[in-house]
């Protein structure tokens, strides 16, 4: 986090010192002084001489851009803070309003398409780090977190520490991925990439941990390179977890602690694409066969 300098306004500073006492993650103090500078960059002026119409057009003017719902609330979340909490001006966003964003179905891979993406991966490295995120449903962020010493194979079960929402919990481990993950450390440990209670996926430095930019780059040329022509991220291996399991009968409260959701409605969204369960449900209309 930024430490005051001369370069920095009494402004900014106020905000990044805001954002510091809250202690909110990096990503999201980053999205909020972001949210300020395009702002600011479209005000032609600081922000802290702002009116309520001047936000209120800003508004229009991202709608009239075709920025998207997601990033549209995004900013507005970003100003939110800035001028209800470092210039204590909540009045000034009373003409800002969040827009809805469309629920759309998740993208989800069959096994046999996750087995050919990771198969295609272009080291073991990415290899690893796929098989983990399918194998446990964790977030990209949560898999590049991880460190060798979260891995408990007497319990099978890795700790996931301050995850989304800064929250503890406990992801499976299935003896497959323990395999997979072991001959990983062995490979990582003799070429130096590892070091002791460091990161379990490093990056080019054994100091950093890999970044799920870098994550999302591997799962892209994975995808590329096993024919799947579906919109892939590394949530869509998350989307695949939550799916497959719900059509292996797993309840899906236990899926909703698997995945850290707090509320079971956003886990629920699965029962829309697992289309094993959909093929087991009789039609009615079956019951008007002729005898």
């Amino acid at each position: 986090m930024d430490t005051p300098t001369s370069g920095i306004s009494p402004l900014r500073q106020r905000m990044l010192d805001d954002l510091r006492m809250r202690k909110l993650s990096p990503k999201t103090q980053s999205a909020y002084i972001r949210a300020v500078r395009n702002f600011t960059k479209y005000l032609g002026r600081s922000p802290d001489t702002a009116t309520i119409d001047d936000l209120r057009n800003y508004q229009l003017h991202l709608v009239d851009a075709g920025t998207s719902p997601t990033s549209l609330n995004a900013a507005i979340i970003g100003l939110k803070f800035f001028f209800d909490v470092t210039l204590d001006r909540a009045e000034l966003m009373a003409k800002m309003r969040p827009v809805r964003v469309p629920q759309r179905l998740p993208v989800v891979l069959s096994k046999e398409e996750v087995g050919r993406l990771i198969a295609a991966c272009g080291n073991l490295k990415h290899q690893t780090a796929l098989s983990l995120a399918y194998g446990t449903g964790l977030r990209a962020a949560e898999v590049t977190a991880l460190k060798v010493g979260d891995i408990d194979s007497e319990r099978m079960t890795l700790r996931v520490e301050q995850g989304k929402g800064r929250k503890d919990r406990y992801a499976m481990l299935s003896p497959v991925l323990l395999d997979r993950l072991r001959v990983w450390w062995k490979v990582a440990r003799a070429q130096g990439k590892m070091l002791d209670g460091g990161w379990l996926f490093p990056g080019l430095d054994p100091l950093d941990q890999l970044s799920t930019r870098q994550l999302n780059r591997a799962i892209h040329a994975a995808a590329d390179l096993a024919g799947i022509d579906k919109r892939v991220s590394m949530h869509t291996l998350r989307h695949s977890f939550a799916t497959h399991l719900l059509e292996q009968k797993v309840d899906i409260r236990v899926i909703q602690v698997l995945l850290g959701h707090k509320k079971l409605d956003t886990t629920a969204i699965y029962t829309q694409v697992a289309t094993d369960l959909l093929r087991e449900v009789i039609s009615p209309l079956e019951a008007l066969r002729s005898p």
